[in-house]
């Protein structure tokens, strides 16, 4: 067998697919959806973020370009620079040192934050990142070398110490790292729901991966609202991980950025085809069968359910101290006048940071803290334009 490193995206695609049928003749014939997409995604060496292609940055007609997306701290460096300012007010007030990121991508955000915090004189003695490709952890180590020892790589969370999970004092971020937890699809016929899994297809044929049903027990919120024929997403894992964050914050808090809505708006009859969509080289895939196509070759996400996250941060004894727009915290957190004085690009990379119909409505600001004696206002980029009561 060709060694990854040797071959090229199509074989590896096509190596990744025979796995995921290796691993459907294990399984009986069926694989849950969340199973697979963990595959497709996170495989050693054939998942979509463990390949090691250049999947962020800048667009393909652009010099130097051929990523799949761009997230926000490429789109521009001030995104970076008004997080900060958060991040700074909960270090001050939290007497905290240290910073923690999960799925720190390109590392682009982190150095931002770190250039930011230093430039502020803002006391930092360790910025953590948490980061599961080792591909991705070799671009960052190569791009924030010149920060020494201050940066480190977690290999576990919780981390482990002596006597177990240690409690954790830290500011920690997530800007896109949601979305791209594997979830659970569930189907509604007339009258029953099923999970809905991957199968190999047809009988006797050539076997392609398609989808296949199984009944289930499992229910999405609002189950009694849901059209027949529906297709909905829950997320068990991100569920699971906003938890964990909260629970080991003993002192500190979190803010996860990311595109979604809050329950109600979620499984709302008119999105009841959910949420489920795939991505290459700058083409957004809306059909949730193209999950299926090209596996490792596309970037498979969901929208976030953020009231499910904010409960789940809630029963883990924390709690939910914002949510709002990206225009609106990151407004709230000075970008306008971080905007001053920059060139004409920076200023219009900036404004798609805010725009409606860009990033600025569609992705959400999500906030939970333990032990942070904020102001009677609560975080800076919640001070106007809160939306937690509609979470």
């Amino acid at each position: 067998m060709p060694r990854v490193d040797d071959i090229g995206a199509e074989e590896l695609s096509a190596l990744l697919e025979k796995r995921v049928l290796a691993a459907l003749d294990e399984a009986g014939g069926w694989l849950p959806f969340d199973r697979y997409m963990a595959m497709a995604l996170y495989e050693p060496g054939l998942g979509y973020y463990a390949r090691g292609a250049p999947i962020f940055g800048l667009h393909p007609a652009a010099p130097g370009g051929g990523s799949d997306f761009v997230t926000a701290p490429e789109m521009s460096p001030l995104f970076g620079a008004a997080l900060a300012r958060q991040v700074a007010e909960v270090l001050l007030l939290g007497h905290l040192e240290q910073v923690i990121e999960f799925g720190a991508g390109s590392g682009a955000l982190a150095e931002q934050l770190l250039e930011a915090l230093r430039d502020a004189g803002v006391p930092l003695r360790r910025y953590s990142i948490v980061e599961l490709t080792g591909t991705l952890r070799v671009r960052q180590q190569a791009r924030l070398a010149r920060f020494g020892p201050q940066v480190q790589w977690l290999d576990t969370w919780p981390v482990q110490g002596p006597d177990g999970p240690e409690a954790v004092e830290a500011v920690v971020v997530g800007n896109e790292v949601l979305d791209a937890m594997p979830v659970k699809l569930l189907h509604r016929d007339d009258s029953a729901w099923f999970e809905r899994g991957v199968v190999a297809a047809p009988p006797g044929g050539p076997r392609r991966l398609a989808f296949g049903d199984r009944p289930t027990s499992l229910r999405p919120p609002r189950a009694h609202e849901a059209l027949p024929g529906a297709v909905l997403e829950i997320h068990p894992q991100a569920t699971a991980f906003v938890s964990t964050v909260a629970a080991r914050l003993a002192r500190g808090a979190a803010f996860f950025v990311d595109y979604g809505f809050p329950e109600a708006e979620y499984y709302h009859r008119q999105r009841h085809q959910g949420t489920l969509m795939s991505h290459r080289a700058h083409r957004s895939f809306s059909d949730a069968g193209e999950a299926l196509v090209e596996p490792g070759l596309r970037d498979i996400t969901s929208h976030v359910d953020f009231t499910a996250m904010a409960l789940a941060a809630q029963e883990a004894g924390a709690e939910v101290v914002g949510y709002t727009s990206q225009a609106r915290f990151l407004l709230n957190c000075g970008l306008l006048e971080l905007m001053e004085g920059a060139d004409i690009r920076r200023v219009a990379a900036a404004q798609k940071l805010l725009a409606e119909h860009e990033m600025g409505e569609l992705f959400k600001v999500l906030a939970f803290a333990r032990g942070v004696p904020f102001p009677a206002g609560g975080p800076l980029g919640f001070v106007a334009g809160d939306r937690t009561h509609m979470l």
